[in-house]
């Protein structure tokens, strides 16, 4: 039975929630002042802003954030747009945003795309009119869907996307480069790679930071030693399985992303190859993923998560919000996955060099 609300026998009548109107007049301001207060309008005075605020104070006043949303022709939505690929990045981003919208009116949604995918970005836009929209990789280096944004005038931030400059690609290029350079000073000399899609930007730079550092110690990859993967733990053990058969194999696998290692240490596991005393594996993105795997996986540190916060504070109108749209400086992070070369390993080489071809 719903509650009647009596007092001492008698029916006490629910107290009214305070308006706009009521903040005017305790205010002693005009209705559209505190509309242009709610909406952070540069209109209002330090002192009116003062006066509005302690009648909100004192009659406990909350704006009504659909109200605001119809007077702004915009929802208080902001769309998380991405290609169901890499769930760790996506999932880092998401909490990162997630914290900075608490205690406001924002409201997160994911939105996946198919490929090509812009005329359900247009018909979303439409139909929900969001603050706005964050573009995850590889969707981020498509200026077809920003131009969609932009056609709807809606903000929109792509994560690791540069804008044109090589700042975010080279941070990442360096980083790749930094790992496997770990890797060789640590006696591996034959490296494989798991590389990302074949039209991602982001991919292509982390192939040419390990390229950058063999390259540096007078190392020849050999088109061998790279497979291809799609971003997915099934491509990865099935790239590692590939890389695995190679004889001499390598002696260490770094991928393009995390899940893609996590399948190489899946696929090391279902061969008997023993991580790290015969084989080194480390990914890339140093998602939550890294720290779940058994032995946890080194990884090249990329901050998903304060960069989807940055985002929300930067869509927001924070205006102490430093830009997300360069990837901030990655840095290798070392785990258990990882290890200079063991006995085991150089015996295996050298078994493997003296059987004849």
């Amino acid at each position: 039975m719903a509650p009647d609300h009596r007092h001492h026998g008698r029916m006490t009548p629910l107290t009214p929630r305070p308006t706009m109107d009521d903040v005017a007049r305790i205010a002693g301001v005009s209705k559209k002042t505190i509309s242009r207060f709610i909406n952070n309008s540069p209109d209002v005075s330090a002192a009116m802003r003062a006066r509005v605020e302690a009648a909100i104070a004192q009659l406990g006043f909350v704006p009504n954030a659909q109200a605001r949303a119809l007077a702004l022709r915009r929802s208080f939505l902001v769309a998380l747009v991405h290609d169901g690929s890499d769930r760790g990045v996506r999932e880092a981003v998401e909490t990162g945003m997630l914290r900075a919208m608490e205690g406001s009116e924002l409201a997160l949604v994911l939105l996946p795309l198919r490929r090509g995918g812009t005329a359900e970005l247009r018909a979303f836009l439409d139909r929900h009119a969001p603050a706005g929209v964050v573009l995850l990789p590889p969707l981020s280096e498509r200026g077809d869907l920003a131009a969609v944004c932009d056609a709807a005038g809606t903000r929109c931030i792509r994560l690791g996307h540069d804008g044109g400059d090589s700042a975010a690609d080279g941070t990442a290029r360096t980083a790749m480069a930094d790992l496997v350079r770990w890797l060789l000073d640590n006696g591996h000399r034959r490296i494989g790679l798991i590389g990302g899609p074949e039209d991602s930007r982001a991919a292509r730079q982390r192939e040419l930071g390990y390229q950058d550092a063999l390259a540096s110690r007078g190392l020849n990859r050999g088109p061998w030693l790279v497979a291809s993967g799609d971003n997915s733990f099934t491509s990865g053990m099935e790239a590692a399985c590939l890389l695995l058969e190679l004889s001499p194999r390598p002696t260490a696998i770094v991928a393009c992303n995390d899940e893609m290692a996590a399948g190489a240490l899946a696929a090391a596991a279902g061969m008997g190859i023993a991580v790290p005393g015969a084989l080194s594996v480390a990914g890339f993105d140093d998602t939550p993923l890294a720290t779940m795997t058994v032995p946890p996986l080194a990884s090249v540190h990329v901050p998903w998560d304060r960069l989807g916060h940055d985002a929300v504070m930067r869509l927001a109108g924070a205006a102490s919000a430093p830009s997300p749209e360069t990837v901030a400086q990655a840095r290798p992070v070392l785990r258990a996955s990882v290890a200079p070369i063991g006995e085991a390993a150089r015996a295996d080489l050298a078994a493997q060099a003296a059987i004849p071809r």
